[in-house]
């Protein structure tokens, strides 16, 4: 049995295109050997080796010319969240400018769009649609609280310990310039009117999501990241409340299921509880009932 000569390198691990390969030197027959399989046209992988989403954005993008990854895999490239009906499918969404022919390739979703300099970045040698631009494609199919939920991602003030950047990934003000740019666009009108709601301290879908909800029920705007002490960058802070009438929010995800995070979620209960709050904890069985037993109690919290 003959044995294969090894890829190079580059190629050992994730897929490439034949011109890659043929730019390393490999030679068309190692490409038809059992460790390689076709991928699409001109792509080829490694058989038996799952391929990740951005792996396949990866090759796909190399293997079409003036294309970039865009709207739902953007969304998931950047990590923007996305409702549970988008970005299940296997296809790659690409775009190429508005002037060139749409990507018609197997695998791939493709769309032409109009975009101005600096609308698509080249992350970790990928070109992708950026966090704003992919916000303003993602607007005429997502209803108006995921457009303002994905919005309050976009400008939020990150946890430099633990998302390694200190910046947020869009100001409102450039948001504003995009829609501007793009007067025409499908979708416009709907990301101007979730502009208009979108806050920052909104750390995650749910916490939009309630923080609507209690607008909607003609509840005062909550303070956002309440801290217990507003004077003490280290006190305790919940995800909103009113500190007029003292009542604290802490939404229970599941990213607080951890024996860490537990402990630290129990030691800023008790600081609320202790100082005499109000304090809730609404989680996922809230959320699908639109939070309507958690508005109930608050307002009777409120009464003084």
């Amino acid at each position: 049995m003959v044995t294969a000569k090894p890829l190079p390198e580059e190629l050992s691990k994730l897929p490439f295109t034949i011109y890659q390969a043929r730019a390393l030197g490999v030679a068309p027959k190692r490409l038809r050997a059992k460790d390689v399989v076709g991928a699409g046209r001109l792509i080829r992988a490694h058989t038996g080796r799952d391929v990740s989403l951005i792996e396949r954005a990866r090759v796909l993008c190399a293997a079409t010319p003036d294309a970039w990854v865009s709207h739902e895999t953007a969304a998931i490239f950047f990590d923007l969240g996305l409702p549970p009906w988008l970005g299940q499918e296997p296809c790659v969404h690409l775009s190429k400018p508005h002037g060139l022919p749409r990507v018609r390739r197997a695998g791939i979703i493709g769309h032409r769009v109009r975009v101005i300099s600096g609308e698509v970045v080249e992350i970790d040698g990928i070109r992708v649609s950026g966090p704003a631009r992919t916000w303003l494609d993602l607007a005429h199919q997502l209803p108006l609280r995921y457009l303002v939920a994905m919005g309050d991602q976009l400008i939020r003030n990150p946890r430099p310990e633990l998302e390694f950047r200190s910046l947020p990934l869009a100001y409102k003000d450039g948001l504003r310039l995009l829609i501007r740019q793009h007067p025409n666009m499908k979708g416009v009108e709907k990301a101007r009117l979730a502009l208009d709601e979108m806050r920052v301290g909104s750390d995650s879908f749910p916490e939009t999501f309630l923080r609507l909800a209690l607008l909607d029920a003609h509840l005062p705007e909550p303070e956002l990241q309440l801290r217990l002490d507003p004077d003490n960058p280290w006190s305790p802070e919940a995800d909103l409340g009113y500190r007029k009438h003292r009542i604290a929010v802490q939404y229970d995800g599941a990213h607080h299921r951890s024996r860490e995070q537990q402990s630290r979620d129990n030691r800023r209960d008790e600081f609320f509880i202790s100082a005499g709050w109000s304090y809730f904890k609404p989680n996922a069985d809230d959320l699908a009932n639109g939070f309507q037993e958690l508005i109930g109690r608050i307002r009777r919290a409120r009464r003084p």
